[in-house]
């Protein structure tokens, strides 16, 4: 689990008939704790599917691989990245 912050939306104009009605945005990994409250935060731009309803600006938990589309089980979902949870703040 990584963590980041949302920086956009994302549309499909054709997809995997599994992607319909996917919320995807735009997040970017915090690469180092110490410039969480930093922006750019320097880590990889990453589209992921949104579970929690993000809005701009967040930081979230990402999940990506196999355990990013364990929220949709028995379903198959053809993707490598999703948002499992909404961080209210993070203490060390």
């Amino acid at each position: 689990m990584k963590l980041a912050r949302t920086i956009g939306s994302m549309t499909l104009s054709k997809s995997h008939p599994a992607m319909a009605n996917a919320k995807l945005r735009l997040v970017e990994v915090v690469d180092s704790i110490d410039r969480i409250d930093t922006e750019p935060l320097g880590g990889d731009t990453i589209v992921a599917w949104d579970l929690c309803g993000t809005g701009m600006g967040d930081l979230v938990a990402l999940a990506e691989g196999p355990e990013a589309a364990q929220p949709f089980k028995p379903d198959v979902k053809p993707l490598d990245a999703s948002i499992v949870a909404l961080l209210d703040e993070v203490e060390l």
